[in-house]
This record gives structure tokens, C-alpha cells and sequence, in this order.
């Protein structure tokens, strides 16, 4: 199993981009796991200019699978006095993969200061808890460990996730990897394994630095909308001490 950090570290520079390889340990099926995937389209944003501020948004559109060798490019959209929005692309022998637009964005003086909604009342992993591990069938999940809490309803999915080997990592790229890790909750509500492909992803940071402990996120995603082939779900982020850290939200193709 190959960690995220030596994906990273593997990166080639080429014209206009960098050159790497998904290793048969992210893949999710036939593609690359869309958290890997978006993970190294934010680093190559992050590389791509000088001096960036905190990262804000992400829009991410999967347009196709993604495995072997690929290709990653980025580049400026626009930069203003305290905004900048990045482009980045992630190719393979397929064609194009992801397209992702990040936004960046300093703090700014304002007369808002609003924090509302709490985390899931589950207490964070403790030393005695049982850690696990993702399904054996699905091969990017190995990367992962996971505390279950308590039984979910039957459209959500509720679970504290870290990465096995996050050492050396961005923390945003870290965060990125792990936050697309839930299954689609479409599965659960149809309560077998089904073709389920994630077509949209957009993600909204909720600090400047998010941090936690030993590397727990508290990760939720629910649903109350699957018809007609689409499952749209809402997704949030915790810290272990119940910081909200992102809001997200996934369209969903199934094919059952």
C-alpha cells in the first residue's frame, strides 16, 4: 500500500504540470478514489502560486475514471487583492478525469460572526475503542481507520475516519483525501452493493486552519432525495472537539 505522502513525493514536473501514477492500492473500482484524486489536484493548485491564503472552496466535477499514469495541471483563474481562484486538471490515458476550481481567500474585517448547528453527539475515539479498517473489496479503503459510534438512520452515514499514514502531509490535502472517504449513502438506503459514481463535489471550509486530534475527523453524510438514477446528499466535518470544519454536498449517479 502505497501512502498519499509517497504519491506526492512521486510527482514528476513536466510542461506545464506534473506527471504521477495511481497506485492499485486508491483506486475505487476502475477509477482513482475521488478523495486521492481531489487531494493531488490541491496540491498541484497550492504549487501553482506564491503565497495563497486559506483554502475556502472547492468545486470538483469527476468527468471520467482515472487510473495508470496521469497527468496534473493548474493554473491561475484570477487573483485579486484577497481572492484567487485556482483551476486544476487531472488526466490520464482516458482523457480528462477531474476538474476542480479552488478558491483561496484572506480573512476580511466583518460585522458577522455566526456559528451555529452542533456536531453528532458522539464522543471521539479513545484508546480502548475498536479502530477498523475500510471493506477488503474496496482497495482505498485500506488507507483509511474508522470508529463506529453509534447505529446511523438508514439514509446517513456516521463515522470517525483518519488516514492510516498521514505524516508529512498538508494538513488541507490530508483533510481533502479524507473527506470524500463515506460511502455514497445511496448504498445504504439500497442496501447492497450497487454502481454508484460521484459526478459533483463542493466543499466549503469553515476556518483557516482546520485542526483535530490524532487525526480524527467526525464524517456525516445523509440524503433524503434518490430517484430517477440521482442521489443528492449533504456532508459535514468535525473536529474531535466538535469544531465544525467544512460543509459539502455530492450528486450521485446510481446505476440500480
Amino acid at each position: 500500500m502505497t501512502a498519499l505522502r509517497d504519491v506526492i513525493a512521486g510527482l514528476e514536473p513536466v510542461e506545464g504540470g506534473w506527471r504521477g501514477r495511481v497506485p492499485d492500492g486508491w483506486l475505487q473500482g476502475r477509477t482513482a478514489y475521488g478523495g486521492l484524486s481531489a487531494a493531488l489536484a490541491l496540491h498541484a493548485a497550492m504549487g501553482s502560486d506564491t503565497d495563497l491564503p486559506p483554502l475556502r472552496s472547492a468545486l470538483v466535477a469527476f468527468i471520467g475514471p482515472l487510473s495508470g499514469d496521469i497527468t496534473i495541471r493548474a493554473s491561475r483563474l484570477r487573483r485579486g487583492r484577497n481572492a484567487a481562484f485556482v483551476q486544476a486538471d487531472v488526466e490520464s490515458e482516458a482523457g480528462l478525469g477531474l476538474r476542480a476550481t479552488f478558491v483561496f481567500m484572506g480573512t476580511v474585517a466583518s460585522a458577522l460572526d455566526v456559528h451555529t448547528g452542533a456536531a453528532p453527539a458522539v464522543a471521539p475515539p479513545g484508546p480502548d475503542d475498536t479502530v477498523l479498517r475500510g471493506h477488503p473489496a474496496v482497495a482505498f479503503s485500506q488507507n483509511f481507520e474508522l470508529v463506529e459510534r453509534r447505529q446511523a438512520e438508514r439514509a446517513e452515514w456516521l463515522r470517525w475516519v483518519r488516514l492510516k499514514e498521514r505524516d508529512g502531509l498538508h494538513p488541507m490535502v490530508a483533510l481533502m483525501a479524507v473527506a470524500d472517504c463515506l460511502p455514497p449513502v445511496a448504498l445504504k438506503m439500497l442496501g447492497r452493493t450497487a454502481p454508484v459514481s460521484s459526478m459533483t463535489w463542493q466543499l466549503n471550509l469553515l476556518g483557516d486552519a482546520p485542526a483535530t486530534d490524532d487525526g480524527w475527523w467526525l464524517l456525516q453524510a445523509t440524503s433524503d432525495y434518490a430517484r430517477a438514477g440521482h442521489s443528492s446528499q449533504r456532508m459535514g466535518i468535525w473536529a474531535a472537539d466538535g469544531t465544525p470544519v467544512a460543509d459539502h454536498m455530492q450528486s450521485v449517479a446510481v446505476f440500480a
